[in-house]
């Protein structure tokens, strides 16, 4: 029996992390069976500090960076990426060769004690360190409260459970995929609550001269997503996002036609820049250029220099 030739995949240890990269594993082994692919469990520097605010110690590229160095020096053949916490600044021999079909692109409420976003009472205490979230939260209910939450989804759950707060609120896709969707109380749809740039989406990445992989690879891409995904990233990443500001982005598809939505806030949600533009599918990123090109104007440049949570 011939051996088949190994694929070695890395990922975080996280539970969800560990999903996406066996997800990925299932796509590759059923699109060809002759090869195997292997997990490399590594922990990032995100992972390790639980206590901080992204914010202060660099962002979300700490989720990212012992991923791409395990392809940079040849430990690995391809790493699994949540987009939405990819920066703009990656190493340029890498390059995203695919992206699977989205999961829900909705954050959710979970609560042990209310229904309901609206049946929240005053004050009430509700748990995320997403400056967009929490933008988002205030600009609905000024009276909230908000208090910081990092871990993976189980920490959070165990510290909503321990009642250190009245909710708190994740992406619904996340508890999804590991098998939590009974915790959700509430999917918060826009315009209630508009999503992170790419947010439920899956991406793999490769170095930029394996051909042969990224050949392979891009047959498990998704048109739909990475036109979608395009759009939204290109439109966070001119407006220069990161953990710390309160921006999000979400794009539809209606046949030949792409719809955009941005969204910029000051970090409390007292002032609020919405907008929306159209384009064609065939340039998702032309779109998201254009669309945060027509909001860098003076307001939002205002409004984006208060958008970072302090």
């Amino acid at each position: 029996m011939q051996n088949k030739k190994k694929i070695i995949i890395a990922t975080r240890k996280s539970q969800l992390a560990m999903w996406q990269a066996s997800y990925v594993k299932l796509k590759i082994e059923s699109q060809s069976p002759d090869l195997e692919c292997e997990l490399l469990p590594l922990s990032t520097k995100g992972d390790k500090i639980q206590n901080t605010p992204l914010s202060k110690i660099g962002g979300k590229g700490l989720f990212v960076k012992e991923i791409q160095n395990a392809l940079l020096e040849g430990k690995a053949d391809i790493a699994v990426h949540s987009m939405k916490d990819l920066p703009k600044e990656n190493p340029h021999e890498l390059t995203i060769t695919a992206v699977l079909e989205r999961a829900s692109p909705y954050d959710a409420m979970v609560s042990n004690k209310y229904e309901s976003f609206d049946s929240l009472p005053i004050n009430a205490i509700v748990g995320t360190s997403s400056a967009r979230r929490s933008a988002q939260i205030l600009l609905n209910r000024p009276d909230i409260q908000i208090k910081q939450l990092r871990g993976n989804v189980n920490t959070r759950l165990s510290k909503l459970d321990n009642n250190h707060y009245d909710a708190i609120i994740l992406a619904s896709a996340g508890l999804e995929r590991i098998g939590l969707k009974k915790r959700i109380t509430q999917i918060l749809y826009p315009p209630l609550m508009i999503p992170a740039a790419a947010q439920g989406v899956i991406g793999i990445e490769t170095c930029k001269d394996n051909t042969k992989l990224n050949q392979l690879i891009r047959s498990i891409n998704n048109p739909n997503t990475e036109i979608t995904t395009d759009a939204e990233k290109t439109f966070y990443n001119t407006l220069e996002g990161s953990c710390q500001t309160a921006i999000a982005a979400f794009a539809t598809i209606d046949k030949e036609k792409l719809f955009l939505k941005g969204f910029i806030s000051t970090a409390n949600g007292d002032q609020v820049l919405m907008s929306y533009d159209v384009g064609s599918i065939k340039h998702p990123k032309t779109l998201g250029t254009s669309l945060a090109k027509k909001m860098l104007s003076s307001n939002s440049t205002i409004i984006m220099s208060q958008s970072t949570i302090k």
